[in-house]
């Protein structure tokens, strides 16, 4: 009778830890990723060889279960983050995968511009139409689009960039019915639908979405850049550093192994990122002697609402002090600072 009640009691307490498993807390968790080697992710047509490697870094981030977040309170860089600091709480999560696709995609034109244009090559846009990043749940568009979706013609009409396209919707009228043809899955596809005016926007008309231009970047010599799921904007600078080098017979790399983080304008400027001390204990994993760190500006505006605010290089050498790793942690403000400090390495 003992062992009947005891093995009940087994079965209920597998079953329940099962379900506790599954269920998704508000909270994400953030852990170090990997260094990933660009030369297999990019590649130049007729491209140099790199001796060493230029690495992207990553963070692995989910949604936390009750195991997760427990783990993530007592592993060192592993973090607890509120869902609210992830993503907007009306994003869903398929709209918050979608924008950080397009961060990516982003992120991979702005790294080839200015690589291009350092290395004197030549590139062009070509429009392609409106990108849809997110559907607003009240409006008419939310029946028929979802993000990811791009819509290439309103009305037969196409659109020579998103202002263009977005004033020809808000010159119609609420009730006006609109077709538009869009591409999803590679499929394109027509819907018909009724314009409606947005709660919260002043009278203004439209369809209910948040969207940007969606541009190909055609180069030229022609490039591949595969990042497949991998999203957000922080590969940019070690993109444009991999992409320069294979453009230019000079190897920078020098036979080292190179990491590192950062946003990249089209200017050249290198951005602020976050998990950056999981970027650095994922590079010193994989070798790295060298890490490139963005030198942000901290604000007053931002020390006021974060007080232990620090800039990404200050928070990298901290972590390359606590890990007891050799790697080298160097500040950069722009992609030619980059540059300048392979220059110098023998």
């Amino acid at each position: 009778m003992k062992r009947k009640i005891w093995f009940r009691v087994t079965i209920i307490f597998v079953v329940i830890l099962a379900v506790l498993s599954f269920y998704r807390l508000p909270f994400y968790v953030e852990k170090p990723g990997m260094a990933h080697e660009l030369e297999s992710i990019i590649q130049v047509e007729n491209g140099y060889h790199d001796k060493g490697k230029l690495m992207l870094t990553t963070v692995r981030m989910g949604r936390a279960n009750i195991y997760d977040y427990a783990l993530a309170k007592i592993k060192k860089y592993e973090d607890v983050v509120p869902l609210k600091e992830v993503r907007d709480e009306k994003q869903t999560e398929e709209e918050y995968n979608v924008y950080q696709l397009y961060l990516m995609e982003s992120s991979k034109n702005n790294a080839i511009q200015v690589a291009y244009k350092k290395a004197e090559k030549s590139y062009q846009f070509n429009y392609k139409g409106v990108y849809v990043l997110d559907v607003y749940p009240n409006m008419p568009a939310a029946k028929v689009l979802k993000a990811g979706d791009r819509i290439t013609k309103v009305d037969d009409h196409t659109f020579e960039s998103s202002e263009k396209f977005t004033g020809y919707v808000q010159n119609k009228q609420a009730g006006d019915q609109i077709k538009i043809t869009f591409v999803r899955d590679k499929q394109e596809k027509t819907a018909n639908l009724r314009l409606a005016k947005f709660d919260d926007a002043k009278g203004k008309v439209g369809m209910g979405i948040g969207l940007v231009d969606d541009r190909e970047l055609i180069a030229n010599p022609p490039i591949k850049v595969n990042t497949e799921s991998i999203g957000g904007p922080s590969a940019g600078l070690m993109f444009s550093l991999e992409i320069y080098n294979q453009l230019t017979k000079d190897d920078i790399t020098k036979g080292y192994s190179i990491a590192g983080t950062g946003t990249i304008d089209p200017d050249g400027t290198v951005g602020r990122i976050g998990g950056i001390d999981k970027k650095v204990v994922a590079a010193d994993k994989e070798g790295a002697k060298i890490f490139f760190a963005p030198d942000d500006e901290i604000t007053p505006e931002m020390k006021k609402a974060y007080p232990n605010i620090e800039s990404n290089y200050k928070e990298a050498l901290k972590t390359a002090k606590d890990i007891g790793t050799k790697m080298k942690i160097i500040p950069v403000k722009t992609f030619e600072d980059a540059l300048a400090y392979l220059e110098t390495v023998k």
